[in-house]
């Protein structure tokens, strides 16, 4: 198998056994188990925390603890773990989620017969509390030509079920910090390199949610995260100025204007399976 890195961060607001059940997934539940796994100590953190670190030190000789002194943010936190990986391929984890068993033998399998592919992802569930309590599906598209339409309107990847060669991201400029959309801006430059982008029809990750998660998503900052993205789109003529007002018009309504009952909602039932 192609060998790779997991990149994950965690800072001192995540919870230690969703930590731990992550960092098992995967590394000790899969079938192909990662040449390294680069952790990023985002900051600051508590006890609980720090212990969880210590039992993982004990557990994983492959993980790489790197240290920064502030919290600085996922962006930061993720190209600080790219900069120190040290291979070609590069998978994306997050602090509190789950993934599937055989996420990266799927993966890998796709890059070993598709190696044209810049970067690989996949479906997400997303659950409260436990796994067997599925809340919805994020479904993407699965080409690149169909990944570069759906750029257009929404973010076309889940990027806690990505694999990326690191000479594509490199090309690019990594991960850039941009208020919650550091992963929709990288995807549209990397379309603007003409990288090329693929999604597994396979469920890879099971992603943990909350009402907090909905509350995220709305507000004036994440309103203008939003039309700031969509203006840089429209600069570099990905879309047009009719798709424009109508991609602004409708975050307007969902992330300014409505309760966040009601967007939580909203999520659930049009944009989630």
């Amino acid at each position: 198998m192609i060998p790779f890195s997991v990149c994950i961060s965690v800072y001192r607001n995540d919870n230690a056994p969703h930590f731990i059940e992550a960092l098992h997934s995967i590394s000790t539940n899969q079938t192909v188990k990662p040449n390294e796994i680069i952790l990023v100590v985002d900051g600051p953190i508590g006890n609980n925390i720090e212990n969880a670190i210590s039992q993982l030190t004990k557990e994983f000789s492959n993980l790489k603890i790197i240290r920064l002194q502030k919290n600085s943010g996922h962006a930061i936190a993720r190209q600080t773990a790219v900069s120190a990986s040290t291979t070609e391929i590069i998978a994306f984890m997050d602090s509190d989620d789950i993934a599937l068993p055989n996420r990266f033998e799927k993966q890998l399998n796709y890059f070993e017969t598709h190696p044209q592919t810049d970067v690989l992802g996949g479906q997400i569930t997303e659950f409260i509390n436990q796994t067997d309590n599925v809340v919805g599906k994020r479904v993407v598209p699965l080409t690149d030509s169909e990944i570069k339409t759906y750029l257009k309107q929404r973010c076309p990847m889940n990027f806690v079920t990505i694999m990326i060669k690191k000479t594509a991201l490199n090309k690019v400029g990594g991960i850039i910090d941009w208020f919650c959309e550091e992963d929709y801006y990288l995807w549209i430059r990397m379309a603007l390199a003409n990288c090329v982008f693929a999604n597994l029809q396979a469920t890879l990750v099971n992603v943990r949610v909350g009402e907090e998660m909905y509350k995220r998503r709305g507000g004036w900052r994440y309103f203008k995260s939003e039309k700031d993205i969509q203006t840089f789109m429209l600069k570099h003529n990905i879309i047009t100025l009719p798709r424009y007002i109508y991609n602004v018009c409708g975050r307007f309504f969902i992330q300014v204007l409505m309760p966040n009952s009601f967007r939580s909602f909203i999520f659930q039932k049009l944009f989630r399976k």
